[in-house]
């Protein structure tokens, strides 16, 4: 066999003809099934792949297992934050208003500052986070004899109180000579042995009776827009009515019929100019403004 590959090649050399079934390949055909690179080329032929559907299927089930294990987590994490964090503002002592941290005042002799305090201190045990300021403040503003508050949360334990206290408007004296000071909207600041220094006195029936009556409100509408001067120059109130509401000032020497509680800016300046005015007021002592464009002295 030998022998005949040689002489057929040295027959090839003498220029013969060759016999291409004479040659045998350098590799049998399966040995190069399969090669994916051969002297950094492909090879004549590629094995195709084959696909295990089964194992690809398992495959696809574990990743979306593993995603939907991931997302669980994230979302009981992303809860769990939430609830911690709602706890450590809302309901942990964190942030508890404590009713020793808190400031007030403004206080005067009718309006004191621990009243207020006693009212504020109703939103003690609870988060500062949870406490409205405006609410608050409205509910210090309800109370008698006060004007205007302002509340500013001081963190973490805090609450800071301002507030402005009025003096009472008038003194109600009822059939039993009991003295009460009310402001200007007819509620009770308290009760007082004595008449007080500059407020006036009002003479009623009974408080509650007062504090419906019209001609009574409309005094203490009257009373509250007058200047601090004159409303402490004020010696008696008279009401028969409420058109007919009277004032007397020092002691009987300007009587000031105001009439109802209409126009009290206008009548107020009308008042103004002619008691301080001599060439107006001259040695009469009465003055009616119930109709202030036409003002009449006697």
């Amino acid at each position: 066999m030998t022998s005949k590959s040689a002489e057929s090649r040295s027959t090839s050399s003498a220029g013969g003809f060759v016999d291409a079934r004479t040659i045998p390949p350098d590799r049998p055909v399966s040995g190069r099934i399969g090669t994916d690179q051969e002297d950094q080329g492909l090879g004549i032929f590629v094995r195709p792949k084959v696909l295990d559907f089964q194992a690809r299927v398992r495959e696809k089930k574990k990743v979306s297992r593993r995603l939907v294990l991931i997302r669980t987590g994230v979302v009981l994490l992303v809860m769990a934050l939430i609830a911690g964090l709602a706890w450590l503002f809302f309901l942990s002592p964190v942030f508890r208003l404590q009713t020793d941290k808190i400031g007030v005042s403004g206080g005067n002799a009718w309006v004191s500052n621990d009243r207020v305090a006693s009212i504020v201190a109703r939103q003690g045990d609870r988060s500062l986070l949870l406490i409205s300021t405006n609410g608050v403040e409205e509910e210090i503003s309800g109370m008698a004899g006060v004007t205007d508050a302002k509340v500013r949360k001081s963190f973490p334990h805090g609450l800071e109180v301002s507030f402005d206290a009025q003096e009472p408007t008038a003194v109600f004296k009822d059939a039993q000579d009991k003295l009460t000071a009310v402001d200007r909207q007819g509620r009770v600041l308290n009760t007082v042995s004595k008449p007080v220094k500059g407020v006036p006195v009002i003479q009623v029936s009974t408080v509650n009776r007062a504090q419906q009556d019209q001609a009574v409100r409309q005094t203490l509408r009257i009373l509250s827009t007058m200047p601090e001067a004159m409303r402490h120059s004020v010696t008696k109130v008279t009401a028969e009515t409420q058109d007919s509401i009277t004032t007397e000032l020092d002691q009987g020497k300007h009587v000031i019929i105001w009439g109802d509680g209409s126009d009290l800016k206008l009548k107020q300046a009308v008042v103004d100019k002619i008691i301080n005015d001599p060439s107006k007021i001259g040695d009469k002592h009465q003055l009616d403004v119930s109709a202030p464009l036409r003002p009449i002295v006697k």
